[in-house]
């Protein structure tokens, strides 16, 4: 893929932009190692005042980065001022915070026969992102701000079909305060990656992709001794039970499966609903669905804009195909439209099989899949059926259920009567090909630290302090 902003409303491109050197980008992981060596010796207030400040700049610019983003991926341009205005809390929430999440925690000294005993947690170094197009601020902030607050600097690897956020991204932070060096975007290809973290000042990495990208990250990472964080999608259920609120539980689900235009990990995308209420649940998520308005994403009153991208809806068209080919029956959309962009209509499919794509693939686009279960035992199999495991909503009202979901639910995130999304406050990540390591709260900022344990003696001599022991 070029590196080009593309309008994906109207498929023209707009700008396009050379790739980087391997000169420019060894100059660039040069000064993101000197920025480091600063950058660690400045306190977590003064960092938490530039990043307060960078949160003061994204309200301020809401409305034109918000533009920018729409233009570039074609998400609502509703769902862009949120998402900027997200990224804003996310700062504040790490400013506010950080300096709890990193002080010492002290250890029972005691009882390990120490003065003093407690734990550390200390940046580590130029950290490389490798980062989607689909929340093109917010996939990269949840990285950024607790990565910077901790003392790390970032490298960012954007998604090639969004440079003008990316670009924004690091003017962001030098404008903030940071120093030159401290967050510096990448414009290169994928095919740079193994060059940049194989480089020794890079000490770590963190992707949110595809299931393959993050296989080859692990490789790399794996052969060169660094600490991975994987994001990488996911087929996430949303079981409807007969308990449920089949009203808020349809309009909830018409929210999760098309947010960001259906292209976003989290979205819920395998409905596995109970067969005492599939007909009536059918019914009203159908219906709510056919009533989303598709059009162009900088109108206040379009719900669904277009796909990022003529491939990614090349993909779920076919998606759609296949089970329709193979005996699925559509109950709205399904049919890709004439004229220009890459637009696709909410889609509801039911009579799902195993050997349909959709059964088992995650569908990158509006486009939901019915499964009809006759007990709590059968909805949890269909829900855990797949290889992915990072999020998945669950709609019951009878605590044992409950109870049961969020225990026996493979996921990384369960959320009981209410929409799958990420909080600072709460970590976020996966299991399974989902990936692994978390990001956002205390443990996505510890992520990227050396958690180093300092044990303090009394400075005399102690029977069996030390003596022969690992």
């Amino acid at each position: 893929m070029s590196i080009a902003t593309t309008n994906p409303a109207t498929g023209q491109v707009l700008k396009s932009y050379d790739p980087m050197s391997d000169a420019q980008v060894d100059a660039a992981i040069e000064r993101a190692d000197l920025a480091f060596r600063d950058l660690r010796r400045t306190t977590v207030a003064q960092r938490g005042r530039w990043l307060t400040a960078a949160a003061d700049l994204l309200d301020a610019e809401r409305d034109e980065t918000a533009r920018g983003m729409t233009t570039e991926m074609g998400k609502t341009y509703a769902a862009a001022k949120a998402e900027v205005a997200k990224c804003a809390s996310a700062c504040r929430f790490y400013a506010a915070h950080a300096e709890r999440m990193l002080a010492d925690e002290p250890a029972d000294a005691r009882s390990v026969k120490a003065s003093r005993a407690f734990v550390r947690y200390q940046p580590i170094g130029p950290v490389l992102a490798v980062m989607p197009w689909n929340f093109p601020l917010w996939q990269v902030m949840r990285f950024a701000a607790p990565a910077l607050m901790a003392g790390n600097t970032g490298l960012l690897k954007h998604a090639s079909n969004v440079p003008q956020t990316a670009l924004y991204l690091e003017d962001l932070f030098r404008r903030a305060g940071f120093g030159a060096g401290v967050f510096t975007t990448l414009l290169v290809g994928s095919d740079a990656v193994d060059c940049i973290l194989s480089d020794p000042r890079v000490r770590a990495a963190t992707l949110t992709g595809s299931e393959g990208a993050g296989r080859s990250i692990a490789q790399i990472a794996g052969r060169e001794l660094k600490k991975t964080v994987l994001e990488l999608g996911g087929s996430d259920p949303f079981v409807v039970m007969p308990s449920a609120d089949l009203d808020r539980a349809a309009e909830v689900a018409t929210t999760a499966r098309c947010q960001n235009n259906g292209q976003s990990c989290i979205a819920a995308k395998r409905f596995v609903v109970h067969t005492d209420v599939f007909d009536a649940f059918a019914e009203r998520f159908a219906a709510n669905m056919a009533a989303l308005r598709v059009g162009d994403p900088m109108d206040p009153a379009t719900d669904v804009g277009p796909l990022a991208s003529e491939k990614g809806r090349d993909e779920i068209d076919a998606q759609v195909r296949d089970a329709v080919g193979r005996g699925a029956t559509v109950l709205c959309g399904g049919e890709k439209p004439a004229g220009a962009g890459w637009f696709y209509p909410p889609t509801v499919v039911t009579d799902l099989r195993p050997e349909m794509r959709m059964w088992s693939e995650e569908v990158f686009g509006p486009v939901a899949g019915l499964y009809r279960v006759s007990s709590y035992a059968e909805a949890i199999e269909v829900a855990n059926g797949t290889a992915f495991g990072l999020g998945a909503n669950a709609w019951t009202t009878d605590p044992e259920e409950q109870e049961g979901f969020a225990t026996h639910l493979e996921a990384g995130n369960v959320f009981v009567n209410g929409m799958t999304t990420s909080f600072p406050e709460l970590p976020f990540g996966g299991v399974k090909n989902s990936g692994y390591g978390r990001e956002l709260s205390a443990l996505g900022m510890r992520e990227f630290c050396n958690t180093k344990t300092v044990w303090v003696g009394r400075g005399e001599t102690t029977a069996g302090a030390g003596a022969h022991a690992e």
